[in-house]
């Protein structure tokens, strides 16, 4: 389970990814340490303290950790917040009042310092004042009181407070880097597609010269003719394949805060009129359903850019199966509105579908650049949304974008 759990962590790229992988590494490590640390500290080098009830609270949440992973982003992070509060702050500042701030659980507390502050900064601070505040008053409950303002706890606070301030020199570096980084490949990203357009429209310029040529001599070649609207269906696509690119260098560089009210219908109708469709007969394979319109919380251009994604993939799914339709359902009337992006071409591999959302993943992989539906899923994560896919091989693929209510928000 560790060795697997560590592969994926070096495989997972996305915030939603990494969201998940810490919640259920957390998960784990609560399952594992609260029995074990309690065998240890109960039999092995017993303390003078210990607690089955607080070790087996810890469990049992732990346990619930790797059910969590399952639901809405939103709801994921508060419980991911519950775990990592009880588990850090809450028990570790109990049990070493309850044990007199012994030197066994002093060190026990520094560990602690040091593993709370590896989340986000702002969630680690929230987490350790409810943990600590909680801690210490249910310790003063139970008749440890006077441990709190004892000298070996006074004396311990400035080493704390000293590795915090450091904690925090640590978290501005590493985000200061990571930004750097950011920022370079959104500007690599940027003057790469904006190169290639030009190369683009002279390629256009002339197949639209070549047709116009054809036409004035009156010989037509059906050849040459299904040539040149080839060549014209690949500017066409390159072309959305810049607009992407020139997605992911904003995206990179700026934030994806929903900041706007988007209708979904006027999204999918902006997004099926911007899509470089060959003609009529594939414009035909697409069919929009509308069971109820609704209104999010988003960008519109992003969300235009998120839809024209699916399609693509969806179109291409059609194409490399040689058969089959698509179908785009927009069900606002639900608990939960949604829009459903449904194809019935080759369908996704089951080895390869816990992958299509990570960076650079691409299959077959000629099939683009692979970070199309990883920026999909980390613009709908910044909207609070939830993207997801349900498919079976050689049948049908099902991508699920589900949005807060706007009462929620």
């Amino acid at each position: 389970m560790i060795p697997r759990l560590i592969r994926s962590v070096l495989r997972a790229r996305s915030a939603e990814e990494i969201a998940d992988l810490r919640l259920a590494a957390l998960s784990w490590v609560g399952i594992t340490c609260f029995p074990l640390y309690y065998a240890f500290f109960a039999w092995l080098l017993p303390q003078p303290y210990e607690s089955v009830l607080l070790r087996a609270i810890g469990t049992v949440l732990a346990l619930g950790g790797l059910l969590a992973r399952r639901l809405p982003p939103r709801q994921r992070d508060q419980y991911t917040l519950l775990l990592v509060t009880f588990e850090l702050p809450f028990f570790c500042t109990f049990m070493f009042l309850m044990n007199r701030a012994n030197a066994t659980w002093s060190q026990v507390m520094l560990v602690m310092v040091v593993a709370l502050f590896h989340f986000d900064f702002r969630m680690a601070l929230r987490a350790g004042a409810i943990g600590v505040a909680a801690a210490a008053l249910l310790a003063a409950l139970l008749g440890a009181g006077d441990t709190l303002l004892s000298q070996d706890v006074l004396q311990l606070l400035p080493a704390q407070l000293f590795l915090v301030g450091w904690m925090w020199v640590f978290s501005l570096s590493r985000k200061a880097l990571e930004e750097e980084k950011l920022d370079g490949l959104g500007g690599g990203l940027g003057a790469v597609a904006h190169e290639m357009r030009t190369p683009l429209a002279s390629l256009d310029a002339n197949v639209r010269g070549l047709s116009r040529l054809q036409q004035r001599s009156g010989q037509d070649n059906p050849v040459m003719r299904q040539a040149l609207g080839r060549m014209q269906y690949e500017v066409r696509h390159m072309n959305h394949m810049i607009d992407l690119f020139l997605l992911s260098a904003q995206a990179v560089r700026q934030k994806l805060d929903p900041h706007e009210t988007v209708s979904m219908l006027d999204t999918v109708e902006s997004a099926l009129r911007r899509y470089p469709f060959t003609g009529e007969a594939q414009r035909q394979l697409v069919a929009l359903q509308v069971r109820s319109d609704f209104r999010f919380g988003g960008q519109n251009e992003l969300a235009i850019m998120l839809l024209l994604n699916l399609l693509r993939n969806a179109m291409q799914s059609v194409q490399r199966a040689g058969k089959g339709r698509v179908r785009i359902v927009i069900d606002g009337a639900r608990s939960v509105p949604r829009l459903l992006v449904i194809d019935t071409g080759c369908g996704i591999a089951p080895r390869h579908l816990p992958l299509i959302f990570q960076r650079f993943f691409a299959y077959p992989e000629h099939n683009g650049a692979g970070i199309g539906l990883a920026l999909c899923r980390q613009v709908m994560h910044a909207w609070e949304a939830r993207l997801h896919c349900v498919s079976r091989e050689h049948a049908y693929a099902i991508f699920v974008l589900e949005f807060p209510l706007p009462a929620s928000r």
